[in-house]
């Protein structure tokens, strides 16, 4: 196997991202990994190759809550394996969407992110569990909020239903971050609430947000796909459709910086009159 180079771009901070927006099969770990990794072969052949790839949410299993105990990936070993080798084998970061992990004895929602040289830089376990569909009676959340480094970025971590908490998104913008990686599941008839909430931490935390959809439909939800990539002004880079495809777009982090600059947000914060 020939290892491409994984030196960071020429151009610090401007990153060509791809959100590979797939359907799930329930309860086939193989079957999702195979097809995923088709399309991130795709991905990375492309005529401009992607600098970062992101993964939907629990693309190892889907929502298979009630079987979570038996399918689950063993402290993630096997998906963290794979993920890691395409990493190297391509050169590009891997923000592993989320996989349904098991440690000792309980079922994690866990997004592994890998850098361009396969090493495992970070892992978030989902910390808001969705009521809605009884995800807390199989799921164990997680206890800590994270950020993470790429090429010399400083980024944070959210899945699915997170999203509907500010104070989760901001408390990450506050420690650095200047983009957000989204993995979810987000069904219909909610497509309104993912693209004004996704807006929403954008605008207000003056940050990038990147956010990777499923397709497709599993015990009677269907997933509203709309993958997208929305700029510090809450502007929209790119946007998927509603099935299975490839959504890219170029980011340029330095707009990070004149949005922060242009409105002072974070320094005009008043924080202790929020308690």
């Amino acid at each position: 196997m020939n290892q491409v180079s994984n030196q960071a771009p020429h151009h610090q901070g401007r990153w060509r991202i791809a959100l590979i927006q797939s359907d799930i099969v329930l309860g086939e770990p193989e079957v999702n990994r195979e097809n995923l990794e088709r399309a991130m072969e795709r991905a990375a052949r492309a005529a401009e190759k992607p600098d970062i790839i992101l993964l939907p949410e629990l693309w190892n299993t889907g929502y298979a809550l009630t079987e979570m105990s038996t399918l689950a990936d063993p402290e993630g070993r096997d998906s963290r394996k794979w993920l890691a080798s395409f990493a190297i084998r391509h050169g590009i970061h891997v923000v592993g969407g989320s996989i349904a992990e098991i440690r000792e004895g309980h079922v994690y929602n866990t997004m592994p992110v890998f850098n361009r040289s396969g090493e495992e830089v970070a892992a978030y376990s989902k910390v808001h569990l969705f009521r809605l569909m009884e995800e807390e009676k199989y799921l164990q959340p997680g206890e800590r909020s994270v950020t993470f480094v790429l090429d010399g970025q400083q980024a944070g971590a959210a899945i699915c239903y997170d999203i509907r908490f500010p104070e989760l998104v901001r408390s990450l913008a506050l420690r650095g971050a200047k983009l957000l990686f989204v993995a979810a599941e987000w069904p219909h008839p909610r497509l309104n609430h993912w693209r004004t909430l996704l807006a929403a931490r954008a605008i207000e935390n003056q940050m990038y947000v990147i956010a990777c959809n499923r397709a497709g439909t599993s015990g009677g939800d269907t997933f509203c796909g709309h993958s997208l990539i929305i700029d510090p002004w809450g502007d929209i880079v790119a946007e998927g459709g509603e099935g299975e495809e490839i959504v890219t777009g170029s980011i340029d982090l330095s707009l990070v910086d004149q949005v922060r600059r242009r409105i002072p947000v974070f320094a005009d914060r008043r924080p202790q009159l929020y308690e």
